[in-house]
Parts: structure tokens; C-alpha cells; sequence
């Protein structure tokens, strides 16, 4: 063999490493950042692509997908002095690869810090109740704060949820308390307004009745076969004062002639038998004595 064509295989040989060695390929969901000469050179992928040999290197590849990361902050205090120990998770995804590679060291590090300050932060800025009932708010405030302080990385935070929030114990028995006395609050003031509410139609009712004597009249009767259809034998008690504006007073004293007027009955339920009376009677004593008996006469 020529040395000419051994030299041309080592060349070609020489040639197809080089290729090999700057060929790289990325994912769907990877980027490469490219330095060129220790300098920032751009951001390659997905797919296939080559590199400048000896020239341009890749030391960084970025996950675009969105990861999820659990936080808490343990033991934080409220607006109000109370001791909270509260759980969150973050939703975030790097959109720039070239600043999150470049700007920050360790930027998955960055971002957790960031978020644990955040919600120190939010829990901080608001009271127990408002931490306890208003967890949609805060969500959304801790995800806009944590958006703008990472937007300089090239990272988004889409979203930020409180999963659990943890009170001691003699804390969450006051709790209770106060939302069992809350209750009672809510109750007697519904009580109590419904009493306006009954009051007032009542006050309605009588100024229809006033103007129209014949509806309460209608009324009354109304009331009175309601009570009697029941078939209870049963006692109504009836103020003076309706009988005489609902003009039940001349049925109750016709009811009560009529009872005075049934006839008495014994307790066999029979009417008492009426012994005769003479108006002059004659004693016995009066009478003159009777003559004694003629015996017949007789016969010689």
C-alpha cells in the first residue's frame, strides 16, 4: 500500500472522530447551552446539531419541563404572634436555559430558597385567620413574588399552593371556641331578625284586619272549624276581647242556651220520671167515718 493512501485514511479517519466528537443531540425537552471560547455562544436543541470542534463546548443541559418542588416554613409567626408550621408546593419551569445557566450558580437551589423566604414573608404579612380562610389568596400573592424574583434566571413560576397549614394543639382548642361562639353570634342574630321579619307581617296582617273587619271575621270562623273538625274533644280558650271583635260572642251564647235548654237525664242516661202532684190533696184525718156494714135482716 501507497504511503499516500495511508495517509489519506488517517486523515479520513482523523476527520470522521472530529465529527463524531462534535456531534451532539438533545431531547424535546433539553437544551444545551453552547460556550464558545468561554463565552457565551447561545443555546442549541432540540434534536441534532454539531459543535465547532475544540472551539465550542456544552457544560450545561436544562430541563425545560415543569418540576415540582415541596417547601415549608416550620414554626413561622403570624401578624398576631401565632406559631405556624405550614406546607406548600411550587410549580416552575426554566423558559430562558442561556440565563438560568449563566445568571445563577445552582438555580433549582436559588428558586427553593427564594420560595422558603416568600412564605415566610406572606405568613408574616397577614394574621392566623386570614392564613387559615384566605389560602387562594395567598397562593396567588406568593406566586407573583416569587415570579419576579426569579423572571431575572429565566425561570417561571406558574404556581404556588398551601397544602397544609399545622396549629398546636391549645391553639386549635381556642380556635374552636371562638368559631363554636361565632356560631351561637350568627344564630341568635338570624333569631333575631327573623322575629322583625314576623313582627312586621304581623303588624301588616292586623292593619288588614283593622280595614276589614269581615276577613277577620272569615278568620275567626276559619280557626274555629279547624279546631272542632279535629274530632278532639278538647277546650278553646278565647279572649274576650276576639269574641267581641270577631262576633263570636252570640254563637257562644247560643251554644250555651241550648245546653241549658236540653233535658236533664239520669245516670243511666234515661230522663228522670215526673211524679204527679195533687194541688189540694185531702188528708185522711179529715175525712168522717165510714158507717159500719148493715148486716141483712132476717126471716121468721
Amino acid at each position: 500500500m501507497e504511503v499516500g493512501t495511508i495517509g489519506l485514511l488517517i486523515i479520513a479517519l482523523l476527520i470522521i472522530v472530529t465529527i463524531l466528537s462534535s456531534l451532539r443531540i438533545c431531547s424535546e425537552w433539553e437544551r444545551k447551552v453552547v460556550l464558545r471560547l468561554g463565552r457565551f455562544g447561545g443555546v442549541r436543541g432540540p434534536g441534532i446539531f454539531f459543535l465547532l470542534p475544540y472551539v465550542e463546548q456544552t457544560p450545561f443541559t436544562i430541563d425545560t419541563r415543569v418540576v415540582t418542588t415541596g417547601f415549608q416554613a416550620e414554626q413561622t409567626l403570624t401578624k398576631d404572634g401565632a406559631s405556624v408550621t405550614v406546607d406548600a408546593i411550587m410549580y416552575w419551569r426554566v423558559v430562558d436555559a442561556g440565563r438560568a445557566a449563566i445568571q445563577v450558580a445552582n438555580y433549582s437551589q436559588a428558586v427553593m430558597g427564594a420560595a422558603a423566604g416568600g412564605l415566610r414573608d406572606i405568613i408574616g404579612r397577614n394574621d392566623l385567620s386570614t392564613v387559615l380562610s384566605q389560602r387562594r389568596e395567598l397562593d396567588e400573592q406568593l406566586t407573583v413574588t416569587l415570579d419576579e424574583q426569579t423572571e431575572p434566571w429565566g425561570i417561571k413560576v406558574q404556581s404556588v399552593q398551601l397544602r397544609d397549614i399545622k396549629v398546636p394543639d391549645n391553639l386549635q382548642d381556642a380556635l374552636s371556641r371562638m368559631a363554636q361562639a361565632e356560631r351561637e353570634r350568627q344564630a341568635r342574630v338570624i333569631l333575631g331578625e327573623s322575629e322583625i321579619q314576623v313582627a312586621q307581617q304581623f303588624a301588616q296582617a292586623g292593619e288588614l284586619y283593622r280595614e276589614h273587619p269581615t276577613a277577620l271575621h272569615l278568620r275567626g270562623m276559619n280557626m274555629l272549624y279547624e279546631t272542632m273538625r279535629s274530632g278532639v274533644a278538647s277546650v278553646i280558650v278565647v279572649p274576650s276581647s276576639a269574641l267581641d271583635s270577631m262576633n263570636l260572642g252570640s254563637i257562644g251564647g247560643i251554644t250555651s242556651l241550648a245546653q241549658q235548654n236540653l233535658p236533664k237525664t239520669d245516670n243511666r242516661g234515661q230522663p228522670p220520671r215526673e211524679t204527679p202532684t195533687l194541688p189540694n190533696a185531702i188528708r185522711p184525718s179529715t175525712l168522717p167515718p165510714s158507717p159500719p156494714p148493715s148486716s141483712p135482716p132476717t126471716t121468721t
